[in-house]
């Protein structure tokens, strides 16, 4: 039997903006679990630039019995495509589609695309392999957990199936199954890991304590620098991502995965996300050891008030130390800051602009305030009657969708343009990409500027 798995064509803003897409690493780990029984074949059209008939041309080619799809909410559409040219080139294939949309709305999207066959629901590997396997031998579904599809013209809702305790059972991804060479940024390669899942924050605005469950769950150190030493000796790849929600919520764990990177002489340079509240010096101090370059902090908003409605539990004061800690050892930071939440006004948005630029941060990524499903910030939304469109190739976090109290839509797409103008058009900022030679940014950053200019002038 065959399987395709199929990322479909999307220009997420991230690709957007740098120019390169992350592996499907989500679909890697799929196909780990049934390459040994089948044969399985993973599409990534965005690194390609496929087009919806490149897709098709594929998937013609290669005729699967099988095809999966992944998704988040912004892409949903081109989900559904891509399920519609699977049924179009083979009718009786099996669609099956993953991923956070899905997850949280699963009846809808059998609804609204009815070639879509089956929704898996949050953490995937088990489910999908036992899912496979009851497809290939004409098993009945409805004991397979952690699902939802079409049953005659009603829809069944499975159990929900029980997070996987240790991780270090699930296979490594197949990452031979993607273009490798592709996936890199001003030429040189990197690759994503994910060392842990689960979350016990509940921000309003993040659904990963109900995709990935609310007990933080890792892998062994020795079991990711295992995955490490394979990318780095077969792959020939030195760059690293940690794609944790927060790779330092553990910090002996994290502590003892800088060990064994220093211990096996891996020459790499990586990247990670963290929590304002689980960084210290001695930590810090380690992670730049072993070569980490740079750490992404979700500092979200410099309004106290704001932090505590959105269920942060975290300071100013802790965010200022921690970015001064980081900055002390010669970690690079990158600040998530998010725009539009309920209590926002244009004093306290102005507020948070002036932080990001006050932290002398090395990047700031801003976005507007995205009620994803899953999400608390959703359900909020949803039952006050305050979303603006369900239209969700808009919730793309670029873009007002929700009704905000104390700001007009044009006042929250100004703020937001006025946040990446003035943090990146600044000499300081200028003249560090220029010694760091990085151009794309750089033109990337003018273009964001002409754009505002404009929009300033159509007011």
């Amino acid at each position: 039997m065959r399987v395709c798995l199929v990322s479909p064509p999307y220009i997420s803003a991230v690709k957007s903006v740098v120019g390169v897409s992350s592996p499907p690493l989500g679909l890697a780990y799929l196909a780990s679990m049934v390459r040994d029984e089948y044969d399985v074949r993973i599409i990534d059209s965005n690194v390609f630039g496929y087009s919806l008939d490149d897709v098709r041309r594929e998937l013609k080619n290669f005729y699967p019995d099988v095809v999966g799809i992944t998704s988040s909410t912004p892409s949903i559409y081109e989900a559904y495509k891509v399920a519609e040219a699977a049924k179009s080139v083979r009718d009786d294939c099996i669609v099956v589609l993953g991923g956070p949309h899905a997850t949280f709305l699963p009846e809808e999207v059998l609804t609204e695309c009815r070639s879509v066959d089956v929704v898996v629901r949050g953490e995937g590997e088990e489910t999908f392999r036992e899912l496979v396997n009851a497809i290939d031998r004409g098993i009945c579904l409805k004991d397979v957990m952690g699902i939802a599809y079409r049953k005659g013209d009603k829809i069944a809702v499975t159990k929900p199936r029980p997070f996987i305790d240790d991780l270090d059972k699930i296979p490594f991804p197949s990452i031979d199954l993607l273009p490798i060479g592709r996936y890199a940024l001003k030429g040189i390669s990197y690759m994503p890991i994910i060392t842990s899942r689960g979350c016990p924050f509940k921000c309003s605005f993040c659904a990963s304590s109900r995709l990935f469950g609310g007990c933080w769950r890792g892998r062994s150190p020795k079991n990711v620098v295992e995955e490490i030493k394979l990318i780095h000796d077969k792959f020939k790849i030195k760059n690293i991502e940690f794609a944790d929600d927060t790779f330092t919520l553990n910090a002996r764990r994290a502590e003892e995965i800088c060990y064994e990177i220093l211990r096996e002489g891996l020459d790499i340079s990586w990247g990670a996300s963290s929590r304002v509240d689980t960084i210290n010096k001695g930590l810090a101090e380690k992670m730049r050891k072993a070569g980490c370059w740079i750490v992404y902090l979700g500092v979200e908003s410099a309004s106290q008030r704001i932090l505590n409605a959105m269920g942060k539990r975290v300071t100013i004061n802790q965010i200022i130390k921690a970015v001064k800690t980081l900055k002390g050892v010669g970690i690079q930071i990158l600040g998530s800051f998010i725009l539009g939440f309920p209590e926002e006004t244009v004093e306290t948005a102005e507020q948070t602009i002036a932080f990001a630029k006050k932290l002398d941060l090395d990047y700031a990524q801003f976005s507007i305030l995205t009620p994803y499903p899953g999400t608390p910030i959703y359900e909020y939304a949803r039952k006050n009657n305050l979303l603006l469109t369900r239209d969700w190739s808009k919730f793309n976090a670029t873009e007002p969708v929700m009704k905000l109290e104390n700001l007009t839509i044009k006042q929250l797409q100004s703020l937001f343009r006025k946040a990446y103008l003035t943090f990146y058009i600044r000499p300081k900022m200028l003249w560090r990409w220029i010694k760091q030679k990085q151009f794309h940014i750089i033109k990337s950053t003018i273009k964001t500027a002409t754009d505002y200019v404009s929009y300033l002038l159509q007011l």
